[in-house]
């Protein structure tokens, strides 16, 4: 419950900010919010905006959704050989030290996220420590600093964000396009819900399509995948 309640409360708080930056930015340019110019402002603003806000909290939201626990002071020496070869991974490639985060899961995974090189996050499941030897979770390990190192977080918001801007763009100019085709004589055309409803079902479909293209460029230039070569696993607790 406290998680749905944190998800809905940070959603609004960012439809807030994002509205506020949007009716300032409309009102400095003297932009029409009935045109073109309107509309693509408004993609923009939500596209790249909700983006990179997501980013700037991405940390913040990844330890909550998973439950992870952050090794400050290492209780055992898997805990102590996380830290020391994050540590050495980040200095021979020159970012700050990320933070380290353990979760409980039976899924062999691992993740990195942070909104900059020096301000990162590395997090380990507890199932990929319990079935991968020593040497596979370092590949894995400096895998997810190098992600980090490239800067691909920021890049795939930017994908994002991209991807984001011509979804709320065009599912609002087609359901503009049908609001004006049903108008006649008196008619003002599409009621306000029938053209949200519009809008939310082009959104939906426009959005699988487009995190389809986001999914091809992370698996191209960003891959996420695990190949574990079938040697000795070594438990490592």
């Amino acid at each position: 419950m406290q998680r749905i309640f944190l998800f809905l409360v940070t959603n609004l708080a960012v439809m807030l900010l994002l509205s506020i930056t949007l009716s300032i930015l409309m009102s400095v340019f003297g932009i029409d919010r009935q045109g073109l110019g309107g509309l693509l402002l408004l993609a923009s603003v939500f596209g790249f905006g909700g983006a990179f806000l997501s980013l700037l909290m991405s940390k913040w939201m990844a330890k909550r959704s998973v439950g992870a626990y952050i090794i400050g002071h290492p209780r055992n020496n898997t805990e102590k050989w996380l830290l020391t070869t994050v540590r050495q991974y980040s200095e021979e490639v020159g970012i700050g030290m990320p933070e380290v985060a353990l979760y409980q899961s039976l899924d062999m995974n691992a993740f990195a996220t942070g909104a900059n090189k020096n301000n990162a996050l590395v997090a380990i499941s507890t199932g990929l420590l319990e079935n991968m030897s020593q040497s596979e979770a370092e590949a894995v390990i400096g895998h997810e600093i190098s992600h980090i190192a490239n800067g691909d977080m920021v890049t795939l918001t930017l994908v994002q964000g991209v991807m984001n801007t011509f979804v709320i763009f065009i599912a609002r100019l087609i359901a503009g396009v049908v609001s004006n085709a049903t108008r006649s004589g008196n008619s003002q055309g599409l009621g306000g819900i029938a053209y949200f409803a519009i809008v939310f079902v082009l959104e939906v479909i426009l959005g699988i399509l487009g995190s389809i293209v986001v999914a091809w460029f992370q698996e191209n230039e960003s891959s996420e995948r695990i190949v574990v070569v079938p040697v000795l696993r070594v438990k490592l607790q």
